[in-house]
């Protein structure tokens, strides 16, 4: 009851769907938004990943709400921002933060990994952002970022599907806010670089992962974080937040790299 009355006494703040919440940068994103406000759309295809991620806001007396979909499919996409709209209340703020990970040379890259990765990485954006703008042009706002990688500018080596799909996530996401512009909606887009994630971990072969990723590998032709540190998600998160908010009012088509330095400044 006292959570119920919590919300309940909180001004309406802006609806905000956030794909790939279950962990992450996208649970980071739900969180940062839900302090600041917002009623959040949790939005993933890990059903009880997702749930646990709700939760956790909620006991923290947060507004937010769990819609399971997959972002690869059209329809089960659509069916979400229905739902979303229709217990939340009109989408002002989307953000794409949904990935998938498949490393390995592209000789030995299987055809399986590479269409998994565009359908998350590029399918699920174009799905989602379809969905929810499509909304927002008749009522003449909203803001929008997708979360791509500095990968999409600097070559990495067994990331060639990785960094393909974010630099098309990143030019089809500034495409389609020259598009909308005209009706008042923004389209921006955040590039981490090594973040505290699952998925960097999951690049990892022993304790030594961390210091590899911020000292760089020269065999690999990758240069280390000249600051010296692996991003927090909340770090990450920070800077959605500050794009999607009035402060970036006059902000669009941007490309926002927090990496430490590690693209030295592409």
């Amino acid at each position: 009851m006292r959570q119920e009355q919590q919300q309940s006494e909180r001004p309406a703040g802006p609806v905000a769907l956030v794909t790939g919440a279950a962990g992450g940068i996208g649970a980071a994103v739900c969180r940062t938004l839900a302090e600041e406000g917002a009623r959040v759309a949790a939005v993933d295809r890990e059903a009880g990943a997702l749930r646990e991620t709700v939760e956790k806001l909620t006991a923290d007396g947060l507004h937010a709400e769990a819609f399971c979909a997959d972002v690869s499919d059209s329809a089960q996409v659509d069916a979400a921002v229905d739902a979303v709209e229709q217990r939340l209340g009109p989408v002002e703020w989307l953000v794409n933060a949904a990935g998938v990970l498949r490393l390995g040379e592209v000789v030995d890259f299987t055809g399986e990994d590479w269409r998994t990765t565009f359908a998350v990485n590029v399918d699920g954006v174009f799905h989602v952002s379809r969905a929810v703008v499509r909304r927002m042009v008749p009522r003449g706002r909203g803001a929008l970022v997708t979360v791509a990688s500095n990968a999409a500018v600097t070559p990495r080596t067994q990331m060639a599907a990785y960094a393909a799909s974010k630099a098309a996530a990143t030019m089809f996401t500034r495409s389609l806010g020259l598009e909308v512009a005209r009706h008042g909606i923004r389209c921006n887009v955040v590039a981490p670089g090594s973040t505290d994630t699952p998925m960097l971990s999951s690049m990892w072969h022993d304790e030594s992962g961390p210091r590899a990723t911020v000292e760089g590998s020269p065999e690999a032709f990758r240069v280390g974080i000249p600051l010296g540190r692996i991003a927090r998600p909340s770090q990450i998160a920070d800077a959605v937040s500050f794009l999607l908010s009035d402060r970036a009012a006059h902000i669009t088509l941007h490309l926002l790299t927090v990496d430490g330095g590690a693209s030295l400044g592409a």
